[in-house]
């Protein structure tokens, strides 16, 4: 007796178990991603922590500033003596801080040069102020030219993504926290290629209002990735249930 030929391949099955298969690899493969963001992302909040929790350092003379690099560089506290310029200063928009957990809502930064007791400019982000007071007439005080003794954290430029509005020197506005380009537009010579984000001292009337940085970054990735992975299943749920009706219909 001869054996019962093989069925071969429907291909009304075909395309639907390669669209479930592409789906399923697709779907496993965001929810992987996830988890390695996920491992990326606690890896920075620690390192953040550390950075951001250590005793603070000199800052370094300007003869080690080329030398200098954000990886190992940026988040360090620091302290140093320096004199603000009178009269001087730059707005950088903001609508909040991940690292600023008292800073919500639109305002800005408040950039402002700063000339070292051992030489050099280095620019200060001496903090933020509110919408409606940008204007430094607003404020209680200005910036005393003598010499003071400040503390904190080392950050770098940051780089100006695809959406960035177009920075606007004529109204002193920028949207980039780039003290070299603000630097160059109004004209305070060279600077340090780093800023520096003040904690400490509190200015006179409270404005601009410096402060500790904490890391307040979102880390939702373990959620991303039990989305993805559910999807998965819930494709292959789908796909089995398909096949019963199919075989149900064809038999």
């Amino acid at each position: 007796m001869k054996a019962a030929p093989a069925r071969p391949l429907r291909s009304d099955l075909v395309l639907p178990a390669l669209f479930a298969l592409v789906a399923i690899v697709v779907f496993i493969g965001l929810g992987t991603w996830q988890i390695q963001r996920k491992a990326w992302k606690e890896a920075l909040i620690e390192s953040l922590e550390q950075r951001l929790s250590a005793p603070p350092v000199d800052l370094p003379p300007r003869q080690r500033w080329a030398k200098l690099d954000p990886a190992n560089d940026e988040f360090r506290r620091v302290k140093f003596s320096a004199a603000f310029v009178p009269g001087a200063e730059a707005l950088v928009y903001t609508s909040g801080s991940a690292l600023r957990s008292d800073v919500f809502g639109s305002g800005y930064w408040v950039f402002a040069p700063a000339q070292l007791a051992g030489g050099g400019l280095v620019v200060v982000n001496r903090g933020f102020v509110p919408e409606g007071r940008q204007n430094a007439a607003t404020r209680e005080a200005g910036v005393s030219p003598s010499r003071v003794e400040l503390l904190g954290v080392t950050r770098w430029p940051e780089s100006r993504g695809a959406f960035s509005p177009k920075d606007d020197p004529g109204r002193n506005l920028w949207f980039v926290r780039d003290p070299a380009a603000i630097a160059a537009a109004k004209g305070w010579g060279e600077v340090a290629p780093f800023y520096v984000e003040l904690e400490s001292p509190q200015p006179p009337g409270g404005l601009p209002r410096p402060g500790p940085l904490k890391p307040n970054l979102r880390n939702d990735h373990l959620q991303y990735a039990i989305t993805w992975y559910g999807l998965a299943l819930v494709v292959v749920g789908m796909f089995v249930f398909w096949l019963g009706g199919r075989a149900a219909r064809t038999a």
